[in-house]
């Protein structure tokens, strides 16, 4: 290749007569306030840390820095200085970019990192420059700084997600993919995230079929590969998102990136790993060939030892703190028909092994016996699904029952079966033995870690999903979980049994 040809290849390149127009200026102005209204709270949460620094080290004095020879500085103007290079640092660490704004933990990570380089950098010049800046006054606004930036960002994102819910700051985007299939799954997860702020308005699929919508939806197909760039001027979309089987060559998505306004357009490339968590990804780019880096899952090691020590840790202190329901619950279960409190049941745990779990018994004593006949006299269509058996207005549960089982206290006795080291607080739900003998061969993936009290499935719709969604979930937790993940999971279970969301 000719020196001449090379520097052709690697100069920008100008707007062409394919570039598509730029979204809506009410979208732009939209997503401009929204990050003005940020940079806001970041300035007032940093200020309100300095003050708090300052205050509990010096009192309302202001000393002078030590160590910096005739220059005069006071801790007041030190403050200023580390609040006028705190926010920008921010921006330097894209804690802004609209991509991770109410997307996941990035937007926490990156906050965090910012904060922590400029008390890293600040360490660095004090030492270098033989400056003493009380060591108090950093034990301070450091973590107290970066606590309330990131409840801030917690906060901003609440209101970021109930604006999204009513339709404002959404990225309009156009899914560029292989099959009306794919592209619907991937509809499916976006729609479950409306915090992501993606609204897809349109596709282009590669096999076109004759329907004029994707399986499923109500999105529309807008044409085929080639037809994309029209499809964003027709739907004033800001964003093209590439799915991994859309079949394309690097020359053709270098090509579409080059068509997008890099001041307010956006080009999403979404990989054939759906159900692979962010944490098991790297990139690891070799030579410009971004090849992605996929963990495979392990089950042993020290992550599961402290998985069993959280375990033991919350199971007793749990049932410590939950003695009144330990003597007030069998006594109301018992007066309504003088039958056992305690349920007993077999069900099928790690490796496959079965064990006899516990519950509150939130049905009448003849429930198993009365199984057959209600499944025989109703359809698929009322029972939950096709291999779990759950009736809404289920006549075997008790009127106690009900009540327990819209705040899921019959599950509690659960706790005692962690113990046992049965099950967990977080995994995937423990199965029947004839729900098992229905399993195709990856279902029996969930036996690699324990059954859970609580899980994915608990806090993504409990009765309401469909056997394949509960199979996906399941699987999900089992390939992708984490200490940090069961965190998040038990805090949400909370929020679902408060609003007792689809327990019956």
């Amino acid at each position: 290749m000719s020196d001449d040809v090379l520097d052709d290849a690697l100069r920008p390149q100008a707007p062409t007569a394919t570039a598509i127009s730029r979204p809506p200026r009410a979208v732009r102005e939209e997503h401009r306030r929204f990050t003005r209204i940020m940079v806001g709270g970041d300035a007032v949460a940093i200020t309100a840390a300095l003050v708090i620094g300052h205050v509990l080290r010096f009192g309302l004095t202001d000393p002078d820095v030590t160590g910096i020879g005739a220059i005069p500085l006071s801790y007041v103007p030190l403050s200023l200085a580390i609040l006028i290079v705190w926010i920008p640092l921010l921006g330097v660490y894209q804690a802004y970019d609209h991509g991770v704004l109410g997307s996941g933990g990035e937007e926490y990570a990156r906050s965090t990192r910012a904060s922590f380089a400029l008390f890293g950098g600040m360490a660095v010049i004090s030492y270098l420059l033989r400056i003493d800046i009380s060591r108090g006054y950093f034990v301070v606004i450091l973590p107290v700084g970066t606590g309330l930036l990131l409840l801030w960002r917690w906060l901003a994102r609440r209101l970021l997600v109930r604006e999204r819910r009513a339709g404002h700051l959404v990225h309009r985007a156009i899914l560029l993919g292989g099959s009306g299939a794919v592209a619907r799954k991937l509809v499916a997860e976006i729609d479950k995230r409306p915090e992501l702020g993606i609204d897809v308005v349109g596709a282009c699929l590669r096999d076109r079929s004759i329907d004029a919508f994707i399986p499923g939806s109500q999105i529309s197909v807008l044409g085929g590969i080639d037809d994309a760039l029209d499809a964003m001027r027709l739907q004033q979309a800001d964003t093209l998102l590439v799915t991994g089987t859309a079949g394309l060559s690097s020359e053709k998505i270098r090509q579409l990136s080059w068509a997008l306004d890099p001041e307010s357009q956006h080009l999403l490339l979404a990989p054939p790993l759906l159900d692979i968590a962010g944490p098991r990804t790297q990139l690891r780019p070799i030579d410009g060939v971004p090849l992605i880096q996929v963990d495979i899952p392990r089950f042993s090691g020290g992550k599961f030892i402290a998985k069993r020590a959280t375990d033991i840790a919350a199971a007793l202190f749990l049932i410590v703190l939950l003695i009144p329901l330990w003597l007030i619950v069998p006594l109301l279960i018992w007066r309504e028909d003088h039958a056992p409190a305690l349920f007993r049941q077999c069900r099928v745990g790690l490796g496959g092994r079965t064990f006899t779990m516990y519950k509150f018994r939130s049905m009448r004593p003849d429930a198993e016996q009365l199984l057959a006949k209600l499944k025989a006299e109703h359809d698929s269509s009322t029972v939950g699904n096709e291999v779990l058996f759950k009736l809404r207005d289920d006549p075997r549960v008790t009127r106690v029952g009900r009540v327990l089982r819209k705040f899921s206290v019959d599950e509690l006795p659960q706790l005692f079966n962690v113990l046992r080291g049965d099950m967990s607080l977080v995994g995937p739900r423990p199965p029947l033995e004839r729900e098992v003998e229905q399993y195709e061969a990856q279902v029996r993936r969930r036996f690699l870690v324990k059954p859970g009290i609580t899980g994915m499935w608990q806090v993504n719709g409990r009765s309401r999903l469909s056997w394949e969604e509960s199979v996906r979930l399941d699987l999900y937790y089992v390939e992708n979980w984490s200490l940090v993940g069961d965190l998040r999971i038990l805090f949400r279970t909370v929020k679902v049994v408060l609003h007792r969301d689809g327990a019956y």
